[in-house]
């Protein structure tokens, strides 16, 4: 008995494990259509995002049946609850992702991002899929300093985030009121999916230690 319901508590790290290898892969194919005006990718984006949808309630429903039928403590409770929140984290992640595709469908067969801002649009994309991937990583390994390190990773989304700005308030902009209110929108759809990335590591950290990451020690987590 007692090993089904381990294995249960295993199957909800894998589900999200699924769900962040998912919508980090959206952000990618996203950022692709978005940039090249690709109306099919665009779609399959959109339309993939039903699948992460699918895999929270799947999720939820697995964890309330492990929360309604085994009653856990201590370990084992934190780590349904904070499995409840992370799928949450992800689900939204993929709708940000999916936001971005509809971006890319709205304009076409124009391309929504100018040619001067293309370069930071594509190093947010990336970014937000490597973070991303960070996360399903560190859900699987459960490695604290990794999931530390990711918020550090982050602050090079913030910085492209306000270089975004300053491109729209400088005196040269000539793309119009339209482009530009596609761009901060775009800009704040990848500050958010990495918010999010960061969300989940923080949860992790949160479920390995029993504390939240801004009360661990500044020389590192204790007892891990």
């Amino acid at each position: 008995m007692r090993e089904a319901y381990h294995e249960e508590l295993a199957s909800i790290s894998d589900g999200l494990v699924e769900m962040a290898n998912l919508v980090g892969s959206a952000i990618g194919l996203a950022t692709t259509a978005l940039l090249d005006a690709d109306l099919q990718l665009a779609e399959s984006v959109i339309s993939a995002d039903q699948k992460v949808d699918d895999l929270q309630r799947d999720l939820e429903n697995r964890a309330t049946t492990v929360l309604a039928r085994q009653q856990p403590v201590a370990t084992d409770l934190r780590t349904v609850v904070t499995s409840l929140r992370m799928s949450a984290d992800l689900e939204r992640s993929g709708d940000l992702a999916r936001h971005v595709a509809k971006l890319a469908r709205m304009r076409y067969p124009e391309r929504a991002v100018p040619r001067d801002l293309r370069r930071t649009i594509l190093e947010m994309g990336q970014l937000a899929q490597r973070l991303m991937a960070q996360a399903a990583e560190v859900i699987l390994t459960q490695d604290v300093k990794a999931a530390l390190q990711l918020e550090q990773d982050d602050d090079r989304m913030d910085e492209l985030h306000r270089a975004i700005f300053q491109h729209l308030m400088d005196d040269r902009w000539h793309h119009g009121v339209e482009t530009a209110v596609d761009v901060t929108l775009v800009g704040r759809y990848y500050e958010r999916f990495a918010d999010h990335a960061v969300s989940v590591a923080r949860r992790v950290v949160y479920l390995v230690t029993g504390e939240r990451a801004d009360d661990l020690p500044t020389d590192g987590p204790r007892g891990v």
